[in-house]
């Protein structure tokens, strides 16, 4: 099985939900699956060390889950139009991946949440893909071909699946980010597939 990690940090639940609807969409592709995995939350000062579990939901990455992967999809909260500080110290973290090429010639793809529609969420998406970059991977976006791209009064754009928060209940997704997250996630599993498959017949 191609194995695609979908590694996220969520504040608020919407970029989880995000990261739940680009695995199905992985797991929608023949030969692949999706990994879930999180990162905990960083403080400046730490008086207690967080438990190598959470309490609920996906559990905490491991780095060797980076380094054996078939793909990546990333997923954070706007901060100021960057990525959040806990994804960015588990990216920072990388470097033994970086010497040894380990993620590169990969597919990746990024996905965000922000509760404003002028408040960052490209500029977002754009500094995730910088490491991934550095890395060497391969990144898969949404090109416009993706009609819904042109239809969405909500998230979605050519850089990755996004979500504006405040155009709904709870945070919830519409059903046109939905969708845009379920195909990103196709995408980078196809991909993914068919770079195996070349690799099989080299």
């Amino acid at each position: 099985m191609i194995r695609i990690l979908v590694l996220f940090y969520s504040r608020n639940g919407s970029t989880s939900q995000l990261a739940r609807q680009v695995a199905r969409g992985v797991d929608a592709v023949p030969g692949a699956e999706a990994i879930l995995r999180t990162v905990p939350p960083v403080a400046a000062v730490t008086e207690v060390a967080a438990p190598p579990v959470p309490a609920s939901g996906c559990p905490y990455l491991e780095l060797e889950e980076l380094e054996t992967c078939d793909g990546l999809l990333l997923g954070s909260p706007v901060r100021f139009g960057n990525m959040a500080a806990p994804l960015k110290a588990v990216l920072d973290s990388t470097s033994g991946l970086w010497l040894s090429g380990a993620l590169s010639g990969k597919p990746a793809g990024v996905f965000t949440s922000g509760a404003s529609p002028h408040g960052g969420q490209e500029s977002t998406l754009l500094s995730m893909m910088l490491p991934l970059l550095h890395h060497g991977m391969l990144i898969v976006g949404l090109p416009f071909t993706e009609g819904l791209l042109t239809r969405t009064q909500s998230g979605g754009t050519p850089y990755g699946a996004s979500h504006l928060a405040r155009e709904t209940i709870d945070g919830r997704l519409t059903d046109e980010e939905s969708q845009l997250a379920f195909r990103q996630g196709e995408r980078v599993a196809e991909v993914a597939v068919a770079l195996a498959a070349g690799r099989r017949q080299a």
